[in-house]
């Protein structure tokens, strides 16, 4: 069995995130999307609300596991059985830090590899920043994040609604 780990901080998903989700549940038999904790970046969901959501956007996908993340990624792959990790490129800054952090991963772990899939030119703009800034303005995000989690995303960032964990 195929199993590839997508991982990322996802605060909040996007439909960017979906797409590359989805893409990569036709490359392996199952992915594992890993939400990342990141002691220095302030995030505006907690660890528990990011892995949530994903799940309630993943429901329906028998062949996804939505799971909190906190260490070495070669590390977390490896007890795993992932083969690879996936990552969405949205521009050649995105694929400069990938790249570093893909030859990291490989002299950490030498069986993984990463496979890169570039963004749909839809979603090219799309990011959690993006729909944190629109939606902190009262901006419409509803072509920017899942149907099935806008209420609690708009809830949260519309309202200036705060949660105080970092990570």
């Amino acid at each position: 069995m195929k199993i590839a780990i997508c991982p990322g901080s996802f605060d909040p998903v996007t439909l960017g995130h979906m797409d590359i989700i989805n893409r990569a549940r036709k490359l392996f038999d199952r992915l594992i999307v890993a939400v990342l904790v990141n002691p220095a970046k302030h995030t505006a969901f907690t660890l528990e609300e990011r892995i949530d959501l994903l799940k309630r956007c993943t429901q329906s996908m028998k062949d996804v596991e939505v799971v909190g993340f906190d260490g070495l990624l070669a590390d977390y792959a490896k007890i795993r059985g992932a083969c690879a990790i996936v990552k969405g490129l949205r521009a050649m800054s995105d694929f400069e830090y990938e790249f570093q952090m893909s030859l990291v991963n490989k002299k950490l772990n030498p069986e993984l590899e990463t496979v890169f899939l570039n963004t749909t030119s839809e979603n090219m703009f799309l990011s959690s920043s993006a729909v944190k800034q629109v939606a902190s303005f009262g901006g419409d995000i509803s072509n920017f994040v899942p149907a099935c989690i806008l209420d609690d995303i708009e809830r949260r960032l519309c309202t200036g609604g705060k949660q105080n964990e970092r990570g």
